[in-house]
Protein backbone atom coordinates (compact mmCIF):
# COMPACT_ATOMS: atom_id res chain seq x y z
CA UNK A 1 0.00 0.00 0.00
CA UNK A 2 1.02 3.74 -1.01
CA UNK A 3 2.81 5.62 1.60
CA UNK A 4 4.61 9.15 2.38
CA UNK A 5 3.58 12.36 1.13
CA UNK A 6 4.74 14.17 -1.98
CA UNK A 7 6.37 17.73 -2.00
CA UNK A 8 7.19 19.62 -5.31
CA UNK A 9 8.90 22.89 -5.30
CA UNK A 10 11.03 24.56 -7.62
CA UNK A 11 12.65 27.82 -7.11
CA UNK A 12 12.23 28.54 -10.66
CA UNK A 13 8.83 29.51 -10.31
CA UNK A 14 9.62 32.51 -8.61
CA UNK A 15 11.41 34.26 -11.63
CA UNK A 16 7.69 35.05 -12.75
CA UNK A 17 7.11 38.73 -11.38
CA UNK A 18 5.44 41.86 -12.51
CA UNK A 19 7.49 44.34 -14.67
CA UNK A 20 5.37 47.36 -14.55
CA UNK A 21 2.99 49.35 -11.99
CA UNK A 22 -0.43 47.41 -11.95
CA UNK A 23 -2.63 47.44 -8.74
CA UNK A 24 -4.95 44.33 -9.81
CA UNK A 25 -1.88 41.87 -10.55
CA UNK A 26 0.56 43.55 -8.05
CA UNK A 27 -0.68 41.08 -5.29
CA UNK A 28 0.64 37.52 -7.19
CA UNK A 29 4.36 37.74 -6.42
CA UNK A 30 7.30 35.79 -6.23
CA UNK A 31 6.95 35.25 -2.45
CA UNK A 32 3.56 33.55 -2.12
CA UNK A 33 6.12 30.25 -3.05
CA UNK A 34 8.99 31.20 -1.31
CA UNK A 35 7.59 32.18 1.92
CA UNK A 36 5.28 28.82 1.75
CA UNK A 37 8.15 27.12 1.33
CA UNK A 38 10.25 28.74 3.68
CA UNK A 39 7.86 27.79 6.46
CA UNK A 40 7.59 24.11 5.61
CA UNK A 41 11.08 24.29 6.24
CA UNK A 42 10.69 26.32 9.70
CA UNK A 43 8.18 23.29 11.05
CA UNK A 44 10.42 20.77 9.68
CA UNK A 45 7.66 19.72 7.23
CA UNK A 46 9.89 19.85 4.49
CA UNK A 47 12.71 16.72 5.49
CA UNK A 48 9.34 14.90 6.18
CA UNK A 49 7.80 14.24 2.95
CA UNK A 50 9.47 13.16 -0.27
CA UNK A 51 10.94 15.33 -2.75
CA UNK A 52 9.70 14.90 -5.86
CA UNK A 53 10.90 17.58 -8.75
CA UNK A 54 9.17 19.48 -10.69
CA UNK A 55 9.25 18.90 -14.77
CA UNK A 56 8.41 21.04 -17.58
CA UNK A 57 4.79 20.12 -18.79
CA UNK A 58 5.09 19.12 -22.82
CA UNK A 59 3.24 21.15 -25.40
CA UNK A 60 1.03 17.88 -25.77
CA UNK A 61 0.02 17.67 -22.48
CA UNK A 62 -0.62 21.60 -22.30
CA UNK A 63 -2.97 20.82 -25.26
CA UNK A 64 -5.00 18.27 -23.28
CA UNK A 65 -7.30 21.39 -22.37
CA UNK A 66 -5.81 24.64 -24.56
CA UNK A 67 -5.89 25.76 -27.84
CA UNK A 68 -2.61 25.66 -30.04
CA UNK A 69 -3.85 29.06 -30.46
CA UNK A 70 -3.31 29.77 -26.93
CA UNK A 71 -0.08 28.17 -26.64
CA UNK A 72 1.55 29.50 -29.54
CA UNK A 73 0.65 33.70 -28.56
CA UNK A 74 2.55 32.32 -24.66
CA UNK A 75 5.37 30.86 -26.03
CA UNK A 76 6.02 34.13 -28.16
CA UNK A 77 6.11 36.02 -25.07
CA UNK A 78 9.72 34.64 -24.16
CA UNK A 79 11.63 36.86 -26.70
CA UNK A 80 9.62 40.51 -25.92
CA UNK A 81 10.48 43.55 -24.14
CA UNK A 82 8.41 45.46 -21.46
CA UNK A 83 6.46 47.19 -23.80
CA UNK A 84 5.22 44.39 -25.95
CA UNK A 85 4.73 42.03 -22.85
CA UNK A 86 2.96 45.10 -21.59
CA UNK A 87 0.85 45.43 -24.57
CA UNK A 88 0.15 41.37 -24.69
CA UNK A 89 -0.76 41.26 -21.08
CA UNK A 90 -3.74 43.91 -22.03
CA UNK A 91 -5.38 41.48 -24.34
CA UNK A 92 -6.74 39.37 -21.10
CA UNK A 93 -8.65 40.39 -17.62
CA UNK A 94 -5.97 40.48 -14.97
CA UNK A 95 -2.94 38.52 -15.99
CA UNK A 96 0.71 39.78 -16.79
CA UNK A 97 3.75 38.26 -18.85
CA UNK A 98 7.23 37.97 -17.76
CA UNK A 99 9.88 36.36 -20.34
CA UNK A 100 10.19 33.40 -17.68
CA UNK A 101 6.39 33.33 -17.47
CA UNK A 102 6.03 30.51 -20.17
CA UNK A 103 9.02 28.41 -18.85
CA UNK A 104 6.84 29.09 -15.36
CA UNK A 105 4.00 27.95 -16.17
CA UNK A 106 5.32 24.94 -17.82
CA UNK A 107 7.18 23.71 -14.90
CA UNK A 108 3.48 24.47 -13.30
CA UNK A 109 1.93 21.80 -15.49
CA UNK A 110 4.84 19.56 -15.15
CA UNK A 111 4.77 19.45 -11.31
CA UNK A 112 1.13 19.10 -10.91
CA UNK A 113 1.69 16.35 -13.55
CA UNK A 114 4.69 14.93 -11.16
CA UNK A 115 2.38 14.62 -7.98
CA UNK A 116 -0.48 12.97 -10.56
CA UNK A 117 2.00 10.58 -11.38
CA UNK A 118 3.60 9.61 -7.69
CA UNK A 119 -0.07 9.33 -6.44
CA UNK A 120 -1.13 6.69 -9.26
CA UNK A 121 1.88 4.36 -9.44
CA UNK A 122 1.44 4.16 -5.58
CA UNK A 123 5.18 5.94 -5.11
CA UNK A 124 3.01 8.17 -2.38
CA UNK A 125 -0.40 8.38 -1.15
CA UNK A 126 -0.63 11.71 -1.53
CA UNK A 127 1.15 15.19 -1.50
CA UNK A 128 1.34 18.98 -2.49
CA UNK A 129 2.40 21.33 -5.45
CA UNK A 130 3.63 24.79 -4.79
CA UNK A 131 3.47 26.24 -8.27
CA UNK A 132 3.01 29.45 -9.82
CA UNK A 133 1.84 30.96 -11.88
CA UNK A 134 -1.89 29.17 -10.88
CA UNK A 135 -4.50 27.82 -12.95
CA UNK A 136 -8.12 27.26 -12.40
CA UNK A 137 -9.06 30.61 -13.94
CA UNK A 138 -7.43 29.88 -17.47
CA UNK A 139 -9.66 29.30 -20.01
CA UNK A 140 -9.38 27.18 -23.70
CA UNK A 141 -8.37 29.83 -25.11
CA UNK A 142 -7.50 32.72 -23.02
CA UNK A 143 -5.07 33.72 -19.77
CA UNK A 144 -7.52 35.14 -17.10
CA UNK A 145 -6.90 36.30 -13.36
CA UNK A 146 -3.08 35.63 -13.37
CA UNK A 147 -3.52 31.78 -14.66
CA UNK A 148 -2.02 31.32 -17.69
CA UNK A 149 -2.48 26.95 -18.15
CA UNK A 150 -5.29 24.99 -16.45
CA UNK A 151 -2.43 23.38 -14.24
CA UNK A 152 -5.49 21.17 -12.44
CA UNK A 153 -7.80 20.66 -15.24
CA UNK A 154 -4.80 19.26 -17.76
CA UNK A 155 -3.58 17.39 -14.19
CA UNK A 156 -7.75 15.85 -14.61
CA UNK A 157 -7.70 15.51 -18.90
CA UNK A 158 -3.99 13.82 -17.87
CA UNK A 159 -4.96 11.31 -15.35
CA UNK A 160 -8.24 10.08 -17.32
CA UNK A 161 -6.44 9.08 -20.26
CA UNK A 162 -3.02 7.62 -18.79
CA UNK A 163 -4.62 5.98 -16.40
CA UNK A 164 -7.94 4.92 -17.30
CA UNK A 165 -9.85 6.81 -14.88
CA UNK A 166 -13.82 6.98 -14.56
CA UNK A 167 -14.08 9.63 -12.14
CA UNK A 168 -11.93 12.39 -11.10
CA UNK A 169 -13.41 15.15 -7.87
CA UNK A 170 -11.88 18.53 -8.41
CA UNK A 171 -12.55 20.61 -5.02
CA UNK A 172 -11.87 24.37 -5.70
CA UNK A 173 -11.89 26.03 -2.52
CA UNK A 174 -9.93 29.14 -3.08
CA UNK A 175 -12.25 32.54 -3.40
CA UNK A 176 -12.31 32.77 -6.77
CA UNK A 177 -14.77 30.87 -8.64
CA UNK A 178 -12.97 29.09 -10.75
CA UNK A 179 -14.17 29.19 -14.31
CA UNK A 180 -11.79 28.10 -16.27
CA UNK A 181 -12.24 24.48 -14.75
CA UNK A 182 -15.76 24.74 -15.15
CA UNK A 183 -15.73 25.81 -18.60
CA UNK A 184 -13.34 22.94 -19.31
CA UNK A 185 -15.62 20.29 -17.85
CA UNK A 186 -18.95 21.13 -17.89
CA UNK A 187 -20.42 18.89 -19.81
CA UNK A 188 -18.39 16.01 -19.14
CA UNK A 189 -19.48 13.44 -16.40
CA UNK A 190 -16.62 12.31 -15.48
CA UNK A 191 -15.11 15.11 -13.76
CA UNK A 192 -16.96 16.12 -11.20
CA UNK A 193 -16.47 19.94 -9.89
CA UNK A 194 -17.02 21.53 -6.69
CA UNK A 195 -15.84 25.21 -5.74
CA UNK A 196 -17.27 27.99 -3.39
CA UNK A 197 -16.68 31.23 -4.09
CA UNK A 198 -16.67 34.82 -2.68
CA UNK A 199 -19.92 36.15 -4.91
CA UNK A 200 -21.59 38.77 -3.33
CA UNK A 201 -25.05 38.31 -5.80
CA UNK A 202 -21.84 38.58 -9.03
CA UNK A 203 -20.77 41.84 -7.70
CA UNK A 204 -17.57 39.91 -6.83
CA UNK A 205 -15.07 38.90 -10.08
CA UNK A 206 -14.90 37.44 -12.07
CA UNK A 207 -18.81 38.55 -11.83
CA UNK A 208 -20.46 35.61 -13.66
CA UNK A 209 -23.84 34.78 -13.69
CA UNK A 210 -22.83 31.11 -14.65
CA UNK A 211 -20.79 31.14 -11.22
CA UNK A 212 -24.05 30.90 -9.34
CA UNK A 213 -25.73 27.87 -7.74
CA UNK A 214 -27.66 26.92 -10.64
CA UNK A 215 -24.93 26.22 -12.90
CA UNK A 216 -25.45 22.60 -12.78
CA UNK A 217 -23.48 21.43 -15.46
CA UNK A 218 -24.64 20.70 -19.62
CA UNK A 219 -25.59 17.96 -21.60
CA UNK A 220 -24.34 14.75 -19.80
CA UNK A 221 -22.54 16.88 -17.01
CA UNK A 222 -25.86 17.97 -15.62
CA UNK A 223 -25.31 17.49 -11.54
CA UNK A 224 -21.49 17.28 -12.24
CA UNK A 225 -20.69 20.70 -11.82
CA UNK A 226 -21.15 22.73 -7.95
CA UNK A 227 -21.16 26.32 -7.68
CA UNK A 228 -21.48 27.38 -3.95
CA UNK A 229 -21.43 30.94 -3.76
CA UNK A 230 -21.08 33.38 -0.62
CA UNK A 231 -23.14 36.11 -1.13
CA UNK A 232 -21.17 38.10 1.87
CA UNK A 233 -17.39 37.89 3.47
CA UNK A 234 -16.78 37.49 6.32
CA UNK A 235 -17.48 33.65 6.47
CA UNK A 236 -15.84 30.98 8.92
CA UNK A 237 -14.63 27.86 9.99
CA UNK A 238 -18.20 26.90 10.26
CA UNK A 239 -19.42 28.08 7.38
CA UNK A 240 -16.55 25.98 5.21
CA UNK A 241 -17.54 22.87 7.50
CA UNK A 242 -21.15 23.46 6.79
CA UNK A 243 -20.91 23.47 3.10
CA UNK A 244 -18.26 19.92 3.60
CA UNK A 245 -20.89 18.38 5.50
CA UNK A 246 -24.12 19.24 3.57
CA UNK A 247 -23.02 19.20 -0.06
CA UNK A 248 -19.48 18.10 -0.87
CA UNK A 249 -18.80 15.52 1.20
CA UNK A 250 -22.28 13.22 0.69
CA UNK A 251 -21.81 14.54 -3.36
CA UNK A 252 -18.36 12.99 -3.32
CA UNK A 253 -19.12 9.53 -1.49
CA UNK A 254 -22.14 8.98 -4.21
CA UNK A 255 -19.72 9.70 -6.60
CA UNK A 256 -16.97 7.45 -5.36
CA UNK A 257 -13.87 9.39 -7.35
CA UNK A 258 -10.87 7.34 -7.66
CA UNK A 259 -8.89 10.44 -7.65
CA UNK A 260 -9.09 13.90 -6.12
CA UNK A 261 -7.45 17.02 -7.25
CA UNK A 262 -7.39 20.10 -4.94
CA UNK A 263 -7.50 23.85 -6.25
CA UNK A 264 -6.01 25.19 -3.37
CA UNK A 265 -6.72 28.63 -3.23
CA UNK A 266 -5.87 29.93 0.24
CA UNK A 267 -7.14 32.91 -0.57
CA UNK A 268 -10.28 32.04 1.47
CA UNK A 269 -8.50 31.97 4.50
CA UNK A 270 -8.34 35.04 7.49
CA UNK A 271 -6.39 37.92 6.61
CA UNK A 272 -6.49 37.81 2.65
CA UNK A 273 -6.83 40.66 1.22
CA UNK A 274 -8.98 39.58 -1.55
CA UNK A 275 -11.12 37.03 -0.08
CA UNK A 276 -12.19 38.73 3.28
CA UNK A 277 -13.30 36.00 5.11
CA UNK A 278 -12.23 34.75 8.91
CA UNK A 279 -11.81 31.00 8.17
CA UNK A 280 -8.49 29.91 10.30
CA UNK A 281 -5.59 27.83 8.78
CA UNK A 282 -6.83 24.88 11.18
CA UNK A 283 -9.44 24.46 8.83
CA UNK A 284 -7.85 23.73 5.61
CA UNK A 285 -5.98 20.43 7.76
CA UNK A 286 -9.80 19.55 8.32
CA UNK A 287 -10.87 19.82 5.01
CA UNK A 288 -8.02 18.17 3.83
CA UNK A 289 -8.46 15.63 6.41
CA UNK A 290 -11.92 14.79 5.04
CA UNK A 291 -10.86 14.69 1.92
CA UNK A 292 -8.36 12.17 2.36
CA UNK A 293 -11.18 9.35 3.09
CA UNK A 294 -11.80 9.42 -0.22
CA UNK A 295 -10.29 7.30 -3.49
CA UNK A 296 -8.40 5.68 -1.18
CA UNK A 297 -6.47 8.06 0.09
CA UNK A 298 -5.38 9.42 -3.59
CA UNK A 299 -5.16 13.03 -3.39
CA UNK A 300 -2.98 15.86 -5.00
CA UNK A 301 -3.43 19.56 -3.49
CA UNK A 302 -2.17 21.95 -6.28
CA UNK A 303 -1.77 25.79 -4.80
CA UNK A 304 -3.73 28.64 -6.42
CA UNK A 305 -4.18 32.05 -4.63
CA UNK A 306 -3.55 33.12 -1.89
CA UNK A 307 -1.91 36.50 -1.23
CA UNK A 308 -1.73 36.77 3.00
CA UNK A 309 1.80 35.89 3.27
CA UNK A 310 1.79 34.45 6.61
CA UNK A 311 -1.72 33.31 6.23
CA UNK A 312 -1.03 31.58 3.30
CA UNK A 313 2.34 29.62 4.85
CA UNK A 314 0.46 28.72 7.89
CA UNK A 315 -2.64 27.25 5.87
CA UNK A 316 0.13 25.37 3.45
CA UNK A 317 1.79 23.74 6.46
CA UNK A 318 -1.19 23.12 8.01
CA UNK A 319 -2.30 21.22 4.83
CA UNK A 320 0.79 19.40 4.83
CA UNK A 321 0.58 18.44 8.42
CA UNK A 322 -2.40 16.73 7.71
CA UNK A 323 -1.43 14.79 4.67
CA UNK A 324 1.62 13.24 6.98
CA UNK A 325 -0.92 12.14 9.25
CA UNK A 326 -0.27 14.56 12.01
CA UNK A 327 -3.16 14.50 14.42
CA UNK A 328 -5.87 17.36 13.27
CA UNK A 329 -5.97 20.56 15.39
CA UNK A 330 -8.77 21.62 17.00
CA UNK A 331 -10.81 24.51 15.65
CA UNK A 332 -12.16 27.02 18.39
CA UNK A 333 -14.89 29.25 18.75
CA UNK A 334 -18.93 29.34 17.37
CA UNK A 335 -19.83 26.53 14.58
CA UNK A 336 -23.20 27.46 13.77
CA UNK A 337 -22.98 28.98 10.02
CA UNK A 338 -24.58 32.04 9.62
CA UNK A 339 -27.41 32.87 7.98
CA UNK A 340 -26.11 33.68 4.43
CA UNK A 341 -23.92 30.74 4.36
CA UNK A 342 -27.37 28.41 5.13
CA UNK A 343 -29.25 30.45 2.52
CA UNK A 344 -26.62 29.27 -0.29
CA UNK A 345 -26.26 26.14 0.73
CA UNK A 346 -29.84 25.29 0.73
CA UNK A 347 -29.80 26.53 -2.77
CA UNK A 348 -27.11 24.62 -4.32
CA UNK A 349 -29.17 21.23 -3.00
CA UNK A 350 -31.95 22.30 -4.30
CA UNK A 351 -30.74 22.65 -7.72
CA UNK A 352 -28.57 19.44 -7.39
CA UNK A 353 -31.89 17.33 -6.09
CA UNK A 354 -33.02 15.76 -9.54
CA UNK A 355 -29.41 14.50 -10.19
CA UNK A 356 -28.34 12.75 -6.55
CA UNK A 357 -30.04 10.23 -4.55
CA UNK A 358 -29.01 11.29 -1.38
CA UNK A 359 -30.47 14.46 -2.22
CA UNK A 360 -33.41 12.98 -3.22
CA UNK A 361 -34.44 12.27 0.26
CA UNK A 362 -33.18 15.34 1.90
CA UNK A 363 -36.47 16.62 3.98
CA UNK A 364 -36.76 13.23 4.94
CA UNK A 365 -33.96 13.66 7.41
CA UNK A 366 -32.31 16.66 7.97
CA UNK A 367 -32.46 20.47 7.76
CA UNK A 368 -29.88 23.09 8.33
CA UNK A 369 -30.44 26.06 10.73
CA UNK A 370 -28.36 28.81 11.81
CA UNK A 371 -29.43 28.49 15.39
CA UNK A 372 -27.55 27.72 18.51
CA UNK A 373 -28.81 23.90 17.76
CA UNK A 374 -26.73 24.32 14.42
CA UNK A 375 -27.99 21.23 12.44
CA UNK A 376 -31.21 19.73 13.09
CA UNK A 377 -32.43 16.03 12.50
CA UNK A 378 -36.67 15.40 12.23
CA UNK A 379 -37.18 13.78 15.83
CA UNK A 380 -39.58 11.11 14.38
CA UNK A 381 -37.18 9.97 11.12
CA UNK A 382 -33.97 10.41 13.67
CA UNK A 383 -34.71 7.11 15.66
CA UNK A 384 -35.04 4.86 12.96
CA UNK A 385 -32.10 5.84 11.53
CA UNK A 386 -29.91 5.20 14.25
CA UNK A 387 -30.08 4.95 18.31
CA UNK A 388 -27.95 8.01 19.67
CA UNK A 389 -27.14 8.63 23.26
CA UNK A 390 -24.99 11.62 23.40
CA UNK A 391 -23.78 12.56 26.83
CA UNK A 392 -20.58 13.97 29.07
CA UNK A 393 -18.20 11.50 30.79
CA UNK A 394 -14.98 11.98 32.49
CA UNK A 395 -12.42 9.79 30.85
CA UNK A 396 -8.95 10.38 32.70
CA UNK A 397 -9.38 13.76 33.63
CA UNK A 398 -10.94 14.75 30.43
CA UNK A 399 -13.99 16.02 29.98
CA UNK A 400 -15.33 14.27 26.27
CA UNK A 401 -18.18 14.53 24.15
CA UNK A 402 -19.27 10.91 23.87
CA UNK A 403 -20.85 8.92 21.05
CA UNK A 404 -22.43 5.52 22.40
CA UNK A 405 -23.42 3.73 18.83
CA UNK A 406 -26.07 1.15 20.47
CA UNK A 407 -25.79 -1.76 17.97
CA UNK A 408 -24.28 0.20 15.19
CA UNK A 409 -26.44 -0.75 12.35
CA UNK A 410 -27.24 0.20 9.26
CA UNK A 411 -30.58 0.83 9.20
CA UNK A 412 -32.08 1.63 5.50
CA UNK A 413 -35.52 2.58 5.55
CA UNK A 414 -37.76 1.76 2.06
CA UNK A 415 -35.57 4.75 -0.17
CA UNK A 416 -32.68 3.04 0.74
CA UNK A 417 -30.86 5.80 2.88
CA UNK A 418 -27.91 4.41 5.17
CA UNK A 419 -26.27 5.58 8.33
CA UNK A 420 -24.11 7.93 6.46
CA UNK A 421 -26.80 10.37 6.00
CA UNK A 422 -26.69 10.61 9.65
CA UNK A 423 -23.12 10.29 10.08
CA UNK A 424 -22.61 13.42 7.59
CA UNK A 425 -25.45 15.35 7.91
CA UNK A 426 -25.86 15.24 11.83
CA UNK A 427 -23.63 13.30 13.88
CA UNK A 428 -20.52 15.44 12.33
CA UNK A 429 -22.13 18.67 12.66
CA UNK A 430 -23.33 18.32 16.12
CA UNK A 431 -19.93 16.65 17.11
CA UNK A 432 -17.83 19.84 15.70
CA UNK A 433 -20.47 22.06 17.83
CA UNK A 434 -19.41 20.39 21.07
CA UNK A 435 -15.58 20.54 19.78
CA UNK A 436 -14.38 17.76 22.47
CA UNK A 437 -11.53 16.58 24.03
CA UNK A 438 -12.08 13.30 23.33
CA UNK A 439 -14.27 11.04 21.12
CA UNK A 440 -15.93 7.73 22.68
CA UNK A 441 -17.98 5.43 20.37
CA UNK A 442 -19.49 2.10 21.78
CA UNK A 443 -20.21 -0.40 19.12
CA UNK A 444 -22.43 -3.20 19.25
CA UNK A 445 -22.10 -6.67 18.10
CA UNK A 446 -25.20 -6.69 16.09
CA UNK A 447 -24.30 -4.54 13.37
CA UNK A 448 -25.15 -4.60 9.48
CA UNK A 449 -22.25 -2.15 9.08
CA UNK A 450 -18.91 -3.71 7.50
CA UNK A 451 -15.49 -3.26 8.80
CA UNK A 452 -14.54 -0.59 5.96
CA UNK A 453 -18.04 1.26 6.94
CA UNK A 454 -17.08 1.44 10.77
CA UNK A 455 -13.13 2.27 9.65
CA UNK A 456 -14.32 5.32 7.92
CA UNK A 457 -16.31 6.22 10.78
CA UNK A 458 -13.46 6.46 12.85
CA UNK A 459 -11.94 7.86 10.04
CA UNK A 460 -14.15 10.78 9.79
CA UNK A 461 -14.25 11.01 13.63
CA UNK A 462 -10.64 11.13 13.79
CA UNK A 463 -11.26 14.70 12.82
CA UNK A 464 -11.86 15.69 16.43
CA UNK A 465 -10.24 16.10 19.62
CA UNK A 466 -7.03 16.39 17.67
CA UNK A 467 -7.52 12.58 16.68
CA UNK A 468 -8.12 11.50 19.97
CA UNK A 469 -11.10 8.31 19.62
CA UNK A 470 -11.50 5.54 22.00
CA UNK A 471 -13.77 3.11 20.84
CA UNK A 472 -15.14 -0.21 22.52
CA UNK A 473 -16.46 -2.54 20.14
CA UNK A 474 -18.10 -5.94 21.11
CA UNK A 475 -17.89 -8.69 19.14
CA UNK A 476 -19.80 -12.38 19.44
CA UNK A 477 -17.93 -15.09 21.11
CA UNK A 478 -15.68 -16.71 19.35
CA UNK A 479 -15.63 -14.22 16.61
CA UNK A 480 -12.56 -13.65 14.73
CA UNK A 481 -11.25 -9.84 16.54
CA UNK A 482 -12.00 -6.63 14.52
CA UNK A 483 -8.88 -5.10 13.14
CA UNK A 484 -9.22 -1.19 11.63
CA UNK A 485 -7.04 0.90 10.25
CA UNK A 486 -6.93 3.79 11.90
CA UNK A 487 -4.15 6.58 12.44
CA UNK A 488 -2.29 5.97 15.48
CA UNK A 489 -4.23 3.61 16.80
CA UNK A 490 -3.57 1.13 19.67
CA UNK A 491 -5.20 -2.34 19.88
CA UNK A 492 -5.34 -4.96 21.98
CA UNK A 493 -8.01 -8.40 22.83
CA UNK A 494 -9.02 -8.64 26.30
CA UNK A 495 -8.85 -12.07 27.65
CA UNK A 496 -12.30 -13.08 28.97
CA UNK A 497 -14.39 -10.26 27.47
CA UNK A 498 -16.06 -10.07 24.02
CA UNK A 499 -14.71 -6.65 23.56
CA UNK A 500 -12.26 -5.21 21.26
CA UNK A 501 -10.55 -1.74 22.03
CA UNK A 502 -9.67 0.64 20.07
CA UNK A 503 -7.21 3.82 20.95
CA UNK A 504 -5.71 6.57 19.68
CA UNK A 505 -5.14 8.60 22.30
CA UNK A 506 -1.34 9.16 22.71
CA UNK A 507 -1.58 10.55 26.16
CA UNK A 508 -3.51 8.18 27.89
CA UNK A 509 -3.02 4.44 29.04
CA UNK A 510 -5.52 1.47 28.24
CA UNK A 511 -7.03 0.61 31.69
Amino acid sequence: MASGTALIYDEEMTTHKLLWSDPICDIEVPERLSSSYEQLKCYHLVERCVQVPAREGSEEEILLVHSSEHLEVAKSTQTMNEEELKRVSGNYDAFFFHPNTYCCARLAVGATLQLVDAVMLGKVCNGMALVRPPGHHSQKNAANGFCLFNNVAIAAEYAKRKYSLQRILIVDWDVHHGQGTQYIFEEDPSVLYFSWHRYEHQEFWPSLKESDYDAVGLGRGKGFNVNLPWNKVGMENSDYLAAFFHVLLPMAFEFDPELVIVSSGYDSGIGDPEGQMNATPEVFAHLTHFLMQLANGRLCVILEGGYHLKSLSESVCMTVKTLLGDPVPQITGEMAPCLSAVESIQNVRAAHKPYWKWLMYEGNYYSISSSKCNWQMDSCRHSKLLRLIPCFVLYLGIWSFTFVLNSFSLLKDAEGNDFFAAVLGFILPIAYSYQPDLTVIAVGPNRSLGISGISLLFALLQGLAESRIFAVIEVRSGAKPIQLKIRYSLSCQLSGFRHTLFCSLLKCHLL
